[in-house]
């Protein structure tokens, strides 16, 4: 019985691009973590990519993104390599965009159907928890947006904290 050699050329990019876990790759490329790792260490692959992808992810992701001619094989190895990278993050990116557009709007009709309960002494405890089960589903939900659509920043966080705080002494009066 022979077994399929792994696409090592597809592994080095993806080693290089520094996007995935070695892990990650090795599931991916059905090989295994530990011959990878020999692999780049023999042949001196480097995870130098990384922040180009990050950078190549965030320009695609606000379509900024800006070609230029490269002559250096090097280079263009490189560039073929991020934009390879980029293409992938981004696509993840964007499908964890939707998938919160979707948390929203569970969300919302959650919000909206604890805004017409009548609370009373029978369903207080009910009622509490419901909120406080929104509350944290909004909460994660603008914090994962934020994430998503590179809204972080040191600033971001503290409205975001701010808001969560606002919040919880709200549902605490519920």
């Amino acid at each position: 019985m022979t077994t399929k050699q792994p696409d090592w050329e597809a592994i080095e990019r993806a080693y290089r691009a520094g996007s995935l876990s070695l892990r990650s790759i090795a599931d991916k490329y059905d090989t295994n973590e530990g011959t990878i790792r020999s692999r780049a260490k023999k042949h001196g692959w480097l995870r130098d990519l990384t922040e180009q992808v990050r950078t190549a992810t965030k320009e695609k992701l606000s379509r900024e993104v800006s070609r230029t001619d490269v002559t250096q094989p090097d280079v263009r190895e490189d560039a073929q390599i991020v934009e390879e990278a980029a293409t992938e993050a981004a696509s993840v990116v964007l499908a964890h965009r939707s998938d919160l557009a979707q948390w929203r709007g569970i969300a919302k009709k959650l919000g909206a159907f604890l805004s017409s309960v009548d609370v009373t002494a029978d369903n207080h405890g009910d009622f509490a928890r419901s909120l406080n089960a929104g509350v944290d589903a909004q909460l994660k939900v603008i914090k994962g947006e934020r994430q998503a659509y590179n809204l972080d920043t040191e600033e971001g966080d503290k409205t975001v904290d701010t808001l969560a705080a606002m919040m919880d002494e709200l549902s605490k009066d519920a």
